[in-house]
């Protein structure tokens, strides 16, 4: 595939405000991150200050990483790619540009909420409910924009990436809204056990029908471009998505294993979770074919390079969760660092590397110049690469030895010793992602609005 040749002249002020939305939320989720780090080796750090401990400070960094960092991301990718593959404007950018703000008010509104104490207290479904509906107002937004962009397309082809995007946007409206429970705002929660089903069907649709269609897309975007091959195989693009969305939906239950959830349901999450191999396998033999031979191309494109690390990290996480849901498996990885080395794999490996990837490749196309410095983000790669693979090891080896200890009726205060050397060195690897936000926050500002004197990029 190469890149749209058209006629038609593209803004891209709605890629650029969420590529800086995207860049800027980063910086402050991975501090958000720290933060709670710290607490995990000092459990008095900053516990004076009750708008950071530990029990908000943490939902404030995994809704930043979410919806701050990584769909902002994505999505700055997406409206680049979706007007130059349907060869027309975008609708609106100035409702795109809106859009962007408004998201940025919904998600700061929440997040100052559960600082001060208003949560739902559900996991990834923490926002009070007056931002949950800023939430899905700002992803109608999006949707409005993007399909009336899909209504006026001059390409009567729809390329896979414009499939994922369109029905990522659309899927997580619907399920946001059922996973928050916005019917109930006193509460945001049914009762007992219908609710533990109806929040992990949101929390891991969150990943599955957000996170992993947007970066699917931007990677069968990217990379064909970047190493001029065609992509391998349409129809595999096309069977890769109708699996995911059939496959995934189903899945979300498998966090409720060792509760009273009915067994049929148990039965269909733990056999949609193994059968995860099929659109996973399928997207990544795709994507690996069409750039077979081209890896000298991915190095030398720094977004490319990105992306083609986060299909990696994909294959890891999407391997350890159909392993994870397996019951005899789960009795020593559930409810362990385990599950938070996974999670780190699956959104800052995966999507988040991949939204950085999208970020660098577009940047240098809709400012016309280069990169302001490619050499801090090589920087900002091997910061983030070495920093979530040691995180993802280092949470590995700490829920294996709590669930070892606790499936052979060791106490947890037994463990806490053996497993706080651990937890330094998980703060010390973290910050090597908070370095490599803060380099991405000023590349990216310095690339979108502050060209080098003499009109030559930094090296």
């Amino acid at each position: 595939m190469s890149e749209a040749v058209s006629a038609v002249v593209h803004a891209d002020r709605t890629a650029r405000a969420f590529a800086l939305t995207s860049a800027l939320w980063f910086a402050l989720a991975t501090s958000f991150g720290m933060i709670a780090a710290g607490y995990l080796i000092a459990p008095d750090f900053l516990a004076n200050v009750e708008y950071i401990h530990f029990g908000r400070v943490r939902p404030m960094h995994v809704n930043a990483v979410l919806f701050g960092f990584v769909t902002p991301g994505l999505l700055a990718a997406a409206f680049y790619y979706v007007p130059r593959l349907l060869r027309a404007p975008l609708f609106s950018e100035s409702l795109g540009v809106f859009s962007a703000l408004f998201w940025n008010v919904s998600l700061a509104a929440g997040l100052v909420g559960v600082s001060l104490g208003y949560s739902q207290g559900r996991e990834y479904a923490e926002l009070p409910w007056g931002a949950d509906l800023l939430i899905i107002a700002s992803f109608g937004l999006v949707i409005v924009n993007l399909l009336l962009t899909i209504r006026r397309r001059n390409e009567p082809i729809l390329y896979v990436s414009i499939w994922y995007a369109a029905a990522a946007v659309v899927l997580t409206a619907c399920t946001y809204a059922l996973g928050n429970v916005v019917w109930k705002p006193d509460t945001g929660a049914l009762k007992g056990i219908p609710d533990a089903i109806l929040l992990w069907f949101y929390g891991h649709n969150v990943f599955g029908l957000l996170l992993s269609p947007l970066a699917l897309g931007v990677a069968y975007y990217v990379l064909p471009i970047a190493t001029r091959s065609p992509l391998y195989s349409h129809t595999l693009s096309l069977l890769g998505f109708w699996s995911l969305i059939v496959v995934y939906t189903h899945i979300g239950t498998h966090h409720l294993l060792q509760t009273p959830v009915p067994t049929w349901l148990k039965t269909i999450s733990i056999v949609d979770s193994v059968a995860m191999v099929i659109p996973v396998m399928v997207f990544l033999i795709n994507i690996w074919y069409t750039v077979k031979g081209k890896l000298g191309e991915i190095h030398a494109d720094i977004g490319a390079k990105f992306v083609f690390t986060g299909t990696i990290y994909y294959f890891f996480v999407n391997l350890q969760g159909s392993m994870m849901a397996l019951p005899d498996v789960q009795r020593i990885t559930h409810y362990n660092n385990w599950v938070v080395g996974h999670a780190h794999i699956g959104v800052l490996g995966f999507a988040g590397v991949t939204a950085l990837g999208g970020l660098y490749f577009i940047l240098p196309r809709i400012t016309g110049r280069p990169l302001f410095s490619r050499y801090l983000a090589d920087l900002q790669y091997w910061l983030v690469l070495i920093g979530i693979t040691g995180f993802a090891v280092v949470l590995t080896v700490v829920g294996l030895i709590q669930g070892q200890a606790w499936y052979n009726g060791e106490t947890l205060y037994r463990t806490l010793p053996e497993i706080q050397p651990y937890y330094v060195l998980r703060l010390s690897l973290g910050l090597l992602i908070l370095a490599g936000a803060w380099v991405g926050l000023y590349n990216v500002v310095r690339s979108l609005y502050f060209p080098p004197r003499g009109g030559v990029p930094c090296a």
